[in-house]
């Protein structure tokens, strides 16, 4: 087990959306406010992670050749109560985040992580891997969200604060602050909200992360032709 390299892995060198290129349909879907980028994050980072112990300690005793049901079980159980949860404490982001949520059951990146890393590995490491995982697809998220929410909307932090017009103080509102303004309305390209901006922002995202990986490795090699 080796945590600084877990961390690494997820949130770069493997990360879940930039790398892995999973669980494409809910990036690029809620990300329209943070509210919902930060509210589908922290529910995939708790199923993944508690999925992974779960895996990880009764992988001696899972048949093999039933594996996959087992992990659709186990992640189904999770996110139902996550589900719930939501409904109970939560019900705007409930609301907000809709089929999205049961839909984490048939997630890539939990059933990925099951099959490559907690089927084969400690409860501790597989703990580590969920929460590390989680924070890598979580942190684009919340990268994409403030990306599209502000170019699209004019505003940041949409569905958590605003600013009451009366009192010019900070409001704290759990999906039904409009946000802050920080662009006039006239401003913000609306098409950066629909479809076709979530696209182009995970393209920009994932160029991003490439180039960044891959700019030591050409580093080295222009080293190496040089000598």
């Amino acid at each position: 087990m080796n945590p600084k390299k877990q961390l690494m892995d997820g949130l770069f060198f493997q990360n879940p959306v930039t790398v892995q290129l999973l669980g494409m349909c809910s990036t690029m879907a809620i990300t329209t406010t943070l509210f919902n980028g930060l509210g589908m994050g922290v529910s995939v980072l708790i199923i993944l992670t508690l999925s992974n112990i779960l895996i990880a300690a009764l992988r001696k005793i899972i048949p093999n050749n039933i594996r996959i049901a087992c992990f659709i079980v186990v992640i189904a159980g999770f996110v139902t109560i996550v589900d719930l949860m939501l409904q109970a404490f939560i019900p705007a982001l409930s609301k907000s985040l809709g089929l999205f949520i049961p839909l984490i059951v048939v997630n890539c990146i939990i059933l990925g992580r099951a099959e490559a890393f907690s089927y084969k590995n400690s409860i501790a490491a597989s703990t580590l891997d969920g929460i590390f995982q989680g924070l890598g697809y979580t942190i684009i998220l919340i990268i994409m969200c403030v990306i599209r929410e502000f170019l699209g909307g004019g505003t940041v932090m949409g569905g958590l604060l605003e600013i009451n017009q009366e009192t010019g103080q900070l409001v704290f509102g759990l999906g039904t602050a409009a946000g802050i303004r920080v662009l006039p309305e006239a401003f913000p390209a609306l098409g950066m909200i629909l479809p076709v901006g979530g696209f182009l922002t995970l393209a920009c995202l994932i160029a991003a992360m490439q180039y960044i990986l891959n700019k030591p490795k050409k580093a080295k090699k222009t080293e190496e032709v040089a000598k």
